[in-house]
């Protein structure tokens, strides 16, 4: 296959101009309104009519839909809420109503050679920032963090789809690299003579994320099956070339798109252009990724008492207390302290609670306060100053707690999932 100057067809079908109307109209409302930070600085942009779309579209789902409910507004972590699909379905209307009245106005144009230029370089933009931006989330690590505490002591049955999809894909940092630079990869989509085979890798990149959105229930449905596509769209163009060349092999010739001829002094603008994109996606989108992680993840963000407790004697008023399977203080198995703002307590029977905590090292105070119940709140005297040992003390409704617990900095030498290594030799599987 060799890259030659594009030759394009000066008139187009019926059906070739209609479908190109729906799809112009359609990806573009797409792309403009769930942008989802893939263009530099577009929130600025965003901000002006998402005023105008919460108001829109739960206007939308009470008229179309019947709707009696409230319909939440705004991101919220999710990418698949009724809010969401809502959008898609006005998006998905305004195009065809659009292909319409633009069809029946615009009948004699015998392609739309320069609008197609300027929709696949959006769409080029769009899936390339995107994936650059997800694939560098995932070399750094920060999308998928290693199985957290209260992760490897959760049963495992109790684990929802996505939280098993997390902690598989999180598990492994060689596997987030991979998977890191199959997104990154996506750069070649930003020049017009490597990317189809840009497109090649993209097109199953996009694929597996839509299938694990798909099949481990994660709420990035509609992005992921959009980003997928919108890669097909760009692909579409050489597809029966591809299929000549890979199934009957047969040669042939792959073409640029082709480029509407500018002056020179925008051609340069549209180079430069090119260059801070490339800077700001590969330069900026490392650093702000490696900064954020450090926040969240890094030294700073450690407590003091960074650990796994378990506890070893629980003491009421002077008195050895056998620990039991309630879900009250006498049940308490494990004391998880991960950060500087969270804590979780597993107990016998494996519920779980999240407390807020905070740290007072002047007076070597710890305070527990339940995330549900802000009246549940525990306030104790810690002893750090023995080796492996960790002690406990406070008043809890007029009794008098002592709780020994045995910390462990290094909670990952607990775990057969995060100590098993990596092993060239297996006499036989180790399969547990």
């Amino acid at each position: 296959m060799s890259a030659t100057a594009s030759i394009e067809n000066s008139t187009w079908s019926n059906s070739k101009k209609i479908g190109f109307r729906f799809f112009f109209s359609y990806f573009s409302l797409f792309m403009l309104f769930e942008n989802n930070g893939a263009f530099p600085f577009f929130e600025y942009l965003s901000g002006l009519f998402n005023t105008f779309l919460y108001k829109l579209i739960p206007w939308v789902g009470k008229a179309a839909f019947g709707i009696s409910e409230t319909i939440r507004v705004g991101p919220n972590g999710s990418g698949d809420t009724t809010y969401d699909y809502l959008l898609i379905f006005t998006i998905f209307f305004i195009a065809v109503l659009t292909t319409v009245i633009w069809s029946f106005l615009d009948k004699k144009r015998t392609n739309y050679l320069k609008m197609y230029y300027w929709l696949t370089l959006a769409i080029r933009l769009y899936v390339g920032l995107m994936l650059i931006n997800y694939g560098m989330v995932k070399v750094i690590q920060l999308q998928f963090s290693s199985p957290s505490m209260s992760r490897l002591t959760q049963p495992f049955g109790d684990a929802s789809p996505m939280g098993l999809a997390w902690t598989f894909l999180g598990f492994s940092k060689g596997y987030n690299m991979f998977m890191g630079i199959a997104e990154i990869a996506a750069v070649l989509l930003l020049f017009r003579r490597t990317m189809t085979f840009g497109l090649i890798i993209t097109l199953m990149t996009t694929a597996n994320v839509m299938a694990v959105n798909y099949f481990y229930d994660v709420p990035v449905k509609i992005l992921s099956t959009h980003l997928f596509l919108l890669s097909a769209f760009l692909l579409a163009r050489d597809f029966n070339k591809l299929c000549q060349f890979f199934f009957f092999r047969k040669p042939v010739s792959l073409s640029s798109i082709s480029k509407p001829k500018f002056k020179k002094g925008f051609n340069r603008f549209l180079l430069l252009a090119k260059l801070f994109l490339l800077t700001y996606a590969l330069g900026y989108g490392a650093y702000s990724t490696l900064e954020t992680k450090e926040k969240y993840r890094g030294e700073s963000a450690k407590s003091i008492l960074e650990g796994f407790y378990e506890i070893n004697k629980l003491t009421i008023n002077n008195t050895k207390v056998d620990l039991t399977f309630k879900s009250d203080i006498t049940g308490w198995k494990y004391l998880m302290i991960e950060g500087k703002r969270f804590a979780q307590i597993r107990f016998g029977n494996n519920q779980k609670n999240w407390f807020r905590i905070k740290i007072d090292s002047t007076k070597k105070e710890l305070e527990l306060k339940n995330s549900r119940d802000t009246l549940n709140v525990y306030t104790f005297k810690y002893n750090d100053d023995l080796k492996d040992n960790f002690i406990l003390n406070g008043i809890v409704e007029k009794d008098s707690i002592s709780i020994k617990l045995k910390r462990t900095k290094n909670y990952q030498d607990k775990f057969l999932l995060t100590n098993r290594g990596f092993h060239w030799i297996n006499e036989v599987p180790y399969n547990r």
